[in-house]
């Protein structure tokens, strides 16, 4: 029964790390078989790069970690390496960020499949004087950093600044 929770939990993270596009904060770990010194644990810094080895910096952000695999791979083939297999994984997504009527308002590490009522969970739960109704979220992808409503069910992106309002009554 374990196992099969475990396997189901890796597909899910792995299907989620398929479409999610890496930020600054994320942190990653970058395997290349074989070459123990081209493997690295290491955190994408505010700009959206990261510092590799043989290929200097390259801008990460916007790219999923399949993309990133077959960047670095180009990078090595022929020069370095003669037939690299690099893998890439999320070790930590960045976080979101959760401010307003939460018992404990501030940053929270991402994770995936997390909607908006489960991370108002994690911070602590709402205040007295919160509205369950009047939460609004500015996505971290959306260049006009616009606040919109959203309800309890929706999603939760890394990077996202979710703010819960005050109830009048």
């Amino acid at each position: 029964m374990l196992f099969l929770w475990l396997a189901a939990a890796t597909a899910l993270a792995q299907s989620t790390d398929s479409v999610y596009r890496l930020g600054p904060g994320d942190r990653i770990i970058i395997k290349v078989f074989g070459e123990e010194d081209l493997s690295m644990d290491v955190r994408i810094n505010d700009t959206g790069r990261l510092n590799y080895p043989f290929l200097g910096e390259l801008v990460v952000q916007g790219l999923t970690v399949t993309e990133l695999e077959q960047r670095i791979t180009r990078g090595l083939k022929g020069s370095y390496l003669r037939d690299p297999a690099v893998t890439v994984s999320i070790a930590e997504y960045r976080p979101f960020f959760l401010y307003g009527e939460v018992q404990k308002p501030g940053g929270i590490p991402y994770q995936p499949n997390l909607t908006v009522e489960r991370a108002i969970a994690l911070a602590g739960g709402f205040t007295e004087r919160a509205s369950r109704t009047k939460i609004e979220v500015v996505r971290a992808s959306d260049p006009k950093h616009k606040a919109v409503r959203v309800e309890l069910s929706d999603p939760v992106f890394p990077g996202d600044v979710i703010t819960v309002k005050q109830s009048f009554f």
